[in-house]
């Protein structure tokens, strides 16, 4: 997405004053990361909250960051991978980021609650790993995650291979439904100003990326992702299109 909002290593603008850069609000790509860095100089620090719990629980900042995780539970809060039981999970294995701190979530006269907080512990709805230093690295939002002959295919890992395409500036995969699979992978992808790609390209690129199971079945080139004003990506309007 760097290639969309300007040049920001000709000194088209003044950063000199930027000490801080934050990210919220969606994953944050490691090669997102990695171009910001290379133009600026500085280290982005990601980050997940909710908007239940009113702070933000795991991050990471200065020379803790580790590009393509999300960082470790911040002080006063604890953080834990579970299965749909509850039961925490081995590290390096997928399952629900279930988290605990000075606040909780409280939904009144509504039945989301149940669902939310378990055993004290209040479900994000999002599908984590944990790594033996206790940092946390997303895989996708549970009810993201693609299923596909069987296999369990998580969006934001496709979309982190497409970006390391050098002439794609966004990329969004959904699941498209599919009688003899389920589902199968649809990558929507943004090209860099100026570049000219094919799917016959993207799909022998991928295939050197990914593991064959989770590799785009079709791609489709868009203009512009759909995004909110904040900039989150919306992929339930790219799914209405499937």
């Amino acid at each position: 997405m760097l290639d969309t909002l300007g040049p920001y290593d000709t000194g088209a603008y003044d950063l000199s004053a930027l000490r801080r850069c934050v990210s919220a609000g969606e994953n944050l790509p490691a090669a997102t990361w990695q171009a910001w860095y290379e133009r600026t100089g500085l280290r982005i620090i990601n980050g997940i909250g909710a908007t239940e719990l009113l702070h933000i629980f795991i991050s990471a900042a200065d020379e803790d960051i580790r590009p393509g995780t999300t960082g470790r539970a911040v002080p006063g809060w604890q953080a834990r991978v579970v299965d749909p039981s509850g039961r925490p999970v081995p590290d390096n294995e997928p399952g629900l980021l279930a988290v605990r701190g000075p606040v909780g979530c409280r939904y009144l006269a509504d039945p989301r609650q149940g669902d939310y907080v378990r055993d004290g512990w209040n479900l994000t709805g999002d599908t984590y790993v944990r790594d033996p230093d206790g940092y946390f690295r997303y895989v996708a939002r549970a009810d993201d995650m693609i299923i596909s002959s069987g296999y369990n295919i998580a969006g934001p890992e496709v979309e982190e291979a497409l970006l390391r395409h050098p002439d794609v500036a966004e990329a969004a995969v959904v699941g498209r439904p599919d009688e003899r699979r389920g589902q199968v992978v649809v990558a929507y992808t943004v090209p860099r100003e100026g570049a000219v790609l094919t799917e016959e390209e993207l799909r022998t690129f991928m295939k050197e990326e990914l593991a064959p199971h989770k590799c785009p079945r079709s791609f489709v080139f868009l203009p512009a992702l759909p995004r909110t004003p904040t900039g989150k990506l919306q992929r339930f309007r790219l799914r209405d299109l499937e």
